[in-house]
């Protein structure tokens, strides 16, 4: 009966997680005066759109063993080229979005190759790719460069009422759907199982004849995309390009998708579990601002020590599983060799 009930240990860190972001909600609707209205936790959603995105596509890198670096640089680099298009050059949306959603796409493909064929550590590939997109940003303008293309400001101001005086955008629509996506992605086609079994171990993956290096490389270009695509949700959020946009996100994308239970060794996570990530350090902030503490660095310091408990309890559960793995071996080992010597037996006989 107990084994009935009995919850899998792979799912401990999602758990946790999850009733982490339900403790603090629980907290602040407690403490604070207003705290209950739906609205603040569709503003949640709202404000971190881009970041969602983002961390959802770091999920598949962190997945298969990998890291990405230049996610906040390359969501920099679509605002500013996009309001250059759309301000300086005249375009239409309609050009530029694809534009932007294909340089991504194609910054990230050449990062997964480099990654892949040359054998190079993401962290390196990935740096450099971080500052290739931030340097390009400068090339294109060293100041802020608004945006009044009037679809952009038409979509920005845009709400699509829920119940009561409710409401969200386009970017939380647009969220939901890369959730969607992702989540099939993840868990019911061949490139998600291919996804988990590198990140669990490449060379296992390349025995059984998976497609390594075609994985690998898919995975930067989707992490690319959803950094492009993260970089014109925020351009519609901020009307406006600039080069120090989103300086230093791509820490607050892999605190997310750590904190969301994801091991940073790749091969246990899950997609859902990144979305309550960036929920907690989105609530973390409300808190922080329901208090009256408008510092923000009180935000990182929270998530700082957030992101190294969850690490601590990845490796627990690493070193239990390695443990239990340890002990089913030994007790398998007796059996083996009992069967091996009454076979022996037999012969002899």
């Amino acid at each position: 009966m107990n084994r009935r009930f009995q919850i899998d240990r792979k799912y401990l860190p999602l758990l946790v997680t999850i009733s982490l972001f339900i403790g603090l909600y629980a907290f602040g609707i407690v403490q604070y005066r207003g705290f209950s209205s739906p609205q603040v936790f569709f503003n949640l959603l709202i404000d971190n759109a881009f970041l969602l995105i983002t961390s959802i596509g770091m999920t598949f890198v962190i997945l298969s063993g990998g890291i990405d670096l230049s996610v906040g640089a390359v969501i920099a680099f679509t605002t500013v080229f996009s309001a250059y298009m759309l301000e300086e050059l005249g375009l239409s949306p309609a050009i530029v979005i694809p534009t932007v959603l294909l340089c991504g796409v194609a910054l990230g493909a050449v990062m997964g190759a480099i990654i892949h064929f040359f054998k190079v550590q993401p962290f390196i590939v990935t740096l450099a790719g971080m500052f290739f997109a931030r340097g390009m940003c400068f090339v294109i303008s060293t100041d802020a460069i608004t945006i009044s293309d009037p679809f952009y400001r038409a979509v920005a101001l845009f709400r699509i009422p829920l119940f009561g005086k409710s409401f969200i955008s386009i970017n939380v629509v647009i969220v939901l759907v890369v959730l969607l996506v992702a989540l099939y992605l993840a868990h019911l086609t061949r490139f998600g199982r291919t996804v988990y079994a590198i990140g669990g171990s490449e060379q296992s993956a390349l025995l059984m004849g998976l497609p390594v290096a075609r994985t690998k490389i898919l995975v930067y270009t989707l992490n690319g995309f959803c950094s492009a695509l993260a970089g014109v949700v925020f351009s519609i959020y901020m009307l406006s390009g600039y080069g120090l946009y989103t300086n230093g996100l791509e820490l607050d994308a892999i605190a997310s998708v750590v904190i969301g239970g994801t091991m940073l060794t790749g091969g246990v996570g899950y997609v859902i579990g990144t979305v309550f990530g960036v929920l907690i350090q989105g609530l973390i902030q409300t808190i922080i601002m329901f208090q009256g503490t408008l510092n923000s660095w009180w935000t990182k310091i929270v998530i700082g020590l957030l992101t190294l408990v969850f690490i601590g309890l990845q490796s627990v559960f690493s070193a239990q599983s390695r443990t239990r793995r340890a002990a089913a071996k030994k007790r398998t080992a007796p059996a083996a060799g009992a069967e091996s010597g009454a076979i022996v037996d037999a012969a002899g006989r």
